[in-house]
């Protein structure tokens, strides 16, 4: 299989004179994802770019160090070794080449580009949907499954979606009534 590009963070504000970044990950596996050695893609989104940067809006960078800082991701690139050019580098995402088939550590996780697509099929089996987007809040994952009447978030929990089958191409979704139902629907 193919690789893809996956955004895995956001470099912040400079931390510190020796080059050190903050990081806002985009990863459930910041550790894995920014171990020394790796490399990461600089992409930096235009509106981000300025006449006066000293870096090109795509550029790899090599992961020197990273550690958690009262609750910050701090990470220290080779070759960016003062603030200013850490400073350079702020708005950019980082973006990770990984194998199209690799799956998370854990089992029972899935990356995003995993769910995006499935169809989504009612507790009988029949398709109701497909899964648009996989919404991340702060208390739990949410899926956005696109139906007829228009877009619905589904609390991504083993109760309300016990089967994810990626060979099969779907997820199936518990007997929950109104789970996919408007709130005009149920009052008639």
């Amino acid at each position: 299989m193919d690789d893809v590009d996956v955004v895995v963070g956001r470099i912040g504000r400079p931390h510190g004179v020796r080059g050190t970044v903050t990081v806002e990950p985009r990863t459930d596996e910041p550790d894995r994802r920014f171990a020394p050695g790796a490399r990461l893609q600089l992409v930096r989104p235009a509106a981000a770019r300025s006449t006066r940067d000293r870096w090109p809006s795509e550029r790899t960078l090599e992961v020197a160090d990273s550690r958690w800082h009262q609750g910050r991701l701090l990470v220290t690139f080779v070759g960016v070794g003062d603030r200013s050019a850490a400073e350079a580098l702020r708005e950019a995402l980082l973006v990770s080449r990984v194998a199209a088939d690799e799956t998370p550590e854990e089992p029972g996780e899935y990356y995003d580009r995993q769910l995006v697509g499935l169809a989504v099929l009612d507790a009988a089996g029949v398709e109701v949907g497909r899964v648009t987007e996989v919404v991340h809040l702060p208390a739990q994952d949410l899926l956005a499954v696109d139906v007829s009447g228009g877009s619905r978030l589904v609390p991504f929990v083993e109760a309300l979606v016990p089967v994810v089958d990626l060979a099969a191409g779907h997820v199936r979704l518990a007997d929950v009534e109104g789970l996919l139902s408007d709130l005009d629907d149920e009052a008639e």
